[in-house]
């Protein structure tokens, strides 16, 4: 039964073909969403929240994902305002509200008097697409990392969110969370390194993946080994890599202002197919 007049309910199991359909035209920018769908089996208890669908007349037609992160499906402005009224009526959970633009902002505009000062927003982030092998040649250095290799990795990847999210993961005594969430996508063969000598000198991650897409998060160069080239041929590996091993088409999401790393993905040959938005608390 439909929790709301604006034909809201929270979807579960019997509901996973339905989403999977919808998030299905356009497998790249909701590959989070299927990715979460896919290992949760829509179960609120690993969610740890919960997927909304909206319905009309007993089709899904648009769905949000509710958890640390809220993540607009196939949402266009009213569909995002119905899933922020449902929103308002409850306290705040999120830490992240991210997606395409269209999306985001009359959410954002809807729920912003009720869910408090962000403490980030960033309106023009740029959703960048590769499908085919890059244009420069790959870092043959780069490789899977392994767990011996966890103790450089993970001041490297604290390092790295500190600087783009504006706060470290291990505020709040969140230290061993987000360590065991690198160890993780250590086991995986999710996780990317690079060496010179001893000194890690580029990393990346692949934050979710489904059969038709892979999403890469959290690449990094020690500021003082930057402007080198580093970057690009150690993108070009990853794309490679995860090409040859995980979803035919790579991914990832960056700041308009990010000109140096705009750059380098572009080299690789990534092209812009979406723009996306971020509310962080």
């Amino acid at each position: 039964m439909l929790t709301t007049r604006h034909g809201v309910r929270v979807l579960g199991a019997n509901d996973l073909d339905a989403f999977l359909a919808l998030a299905g035209a356009d497998p790249v920018v909701n590959v989070f969403a299927i990715h979460r769908a896919r290992t949760t089996n829509l179960e609120p208890r690993w969610l740890g929240g919960e997927m909304w669908g909206r319905f009309d007349g007993g089709h899904l037609t648009a769905a949000c994902h509710v958890a640390a992160n809220l993540v607009p499906v196939e949402a266009g402005v009213d569909d995002a305002l119905v899933f922020a009224e449902r929103a308002v009526s409850r306290r705040r959970t999120v830490s992240t509200i991210v997606g395409p633009q269209d999306a985001v902002r009359p959410f954002w505009e809807r729920v912003s008097g009720d869910w408090g000062r962000p403490r980030d927003v960033r309106w023009d982030q740029r959703h960048l697409v590769i499908d085919h092998a890059p244009h420069v040649a790959p870092d043959p250095q780069v490789r899977c990392s392994v767990r011996d290799d966890l103790d450089t990795l993970y001041p490297a990847c604290v390092a790295m969110y500190t600087e783009e999210v504006g706060v470290s993961p291990e505020v709040g005594g969140g230290r061993d969370l987000y360590r065991a969430r690198v160890a993780q996508l250590i086991s995986r063969s999710w996780s990317f390194v690079r060496y010179d000598g001893d000194e890690l000198v580029f990393k990346a991650e692949v934050a979710c993946a489904t059969p038709d897409a892979a999403q890469i998060q959290g690449v990094w160069v020690p500021p003082h080994r930057r402007n080198q080239g580093i970057a690009t041929a150690g993108m070009a590996a990853v794309v490679k890599q995860v090409r040859d091993r995980i979803a035919p088409t790579v991914s990832l999401y960056v700041n308009d202002w990010n000109a140096a790393a705009r750059h380098s993905y572009e080299s690789v040959g990534f092209v812009e197919t979406a723009r996306f938005a971020t509310v962080m608390f």
